[in-house]
């Protein structure tokens, strides 16, 4: 059996992808991962972060015991790994996108005009 190769020095969003796409391929699974199935299982997933949160407090939930912070690290994980395998099947740069995002954001939230408002950019 073989092992996935993990980055000795230095972890990347492209080392990551690469190890998904080996370890896809290695079971055959590149059949079930099309971008509907993918974009389906990031919801699935992102769901089963919010489950953490559901019923708590936010002062709780700044506050999470050391095994639950596990359980939410393990999700973000799987939110991750399938964001990830989506933007590798439709070929998007998360990087070059995120960057571009936030770049959209400063123009669309100036900070002169929304600081400290969590009202929506419409909302006067």
């Amino acid at each position: 059996m073989r092992t996935l190769k993990t980055p000795a020095l230095a972890h990347s969003l492209e080392s990551l992808r690469d190890t998904l796409r080996q370890f896809a391929a290695e079971r055959e699974w590149d059949q079930f991962h099309s971008p509907k199935n993918l974009a389906i299982a990031l919801s699935v997933e992102a769901s089963e972060l919010l489950e953490h949160f559901q019923w708590i407090t936010e002062p709780e939930s700044k506050m999470l015991a050391p095994e639950k912070i596990d359980e939410v690290r393990d999700e973000l994980a799987d939110v991750l790994i399938y964001l990830i395998r989506l933007s590798d099947k439709l070929a998007v740069n998360l990087l070059e996108a995120a960057f571009e995002k936030v770049r959209k954001n400063v123009t669309k939230y100036p900070a002169e005009k929304v600081r400290g408002s969590s009202k929506k950019y419409t909302d006067s």
